[in-house]
C-alpha cells in the first residue's frame, strides 16, 4: 500500500511517534529508509514500510510481513500489500502525521 503525505518534517521522528524502529533490509533503494513495527512481542506479523521523502511529500510503501523468510539469502516473504489492516494502519500513520 503506497501513502503519499504532504510533509515538512522529520521522517524518523515521525515513524517513531507511530510505534516503528528503523529496519535495515539490505533492499533498500537510495534516498529510501526502511522502518518496521510488530504487532506483538514476536517478531512477526509486523508491518514494515519503505520511506523516501521527496521534496515536500513522504512516500510510504507499506506491507505487513506475516513470517519470516523460509530460504537463507532470499528476501522471499508472505507479505500483504493490501486490505482493512493496512487500511487501518496508513490511516493512523496519517492522524500522528496531523493529516
Amino acid at each position: 500500500m503506497r501513502i503519499v503525505l504532504k510533509f515538512s518534517g522529520n521522517m524518523y521522528n515521525l515513524m517513531r511517534q507511530a510505534g516503528y524502529h528503523p529496519h535495515e533490509t539490505g533492499e533498500e533503494k537510495s534516498g529510501e529508509s526502511s522502518f518496521a513495527r510488530r504487532l506483538s512481542i514476536a517478531d512477526y506479523p509486523r508491518f514494515h514500510a519503505y520511506v523516501e521523502l521527496s521534496g515536500q511529500e513522504l512516500i510510504i510503501n507499506l506491507h505487513l510481513d506475516q513470517k519470516k523468510p523460509i530460504y537463507r539469502g532470499t528476501s522471499a516473504h508472505s507479505g500483504e500489500y493490501d486490505g482493512t489492516l493496512l487500511e487501518k494502519e496508513a490511516e493512523r500513520i496519517k492522524q500522528i502525521a496531523g493529516l
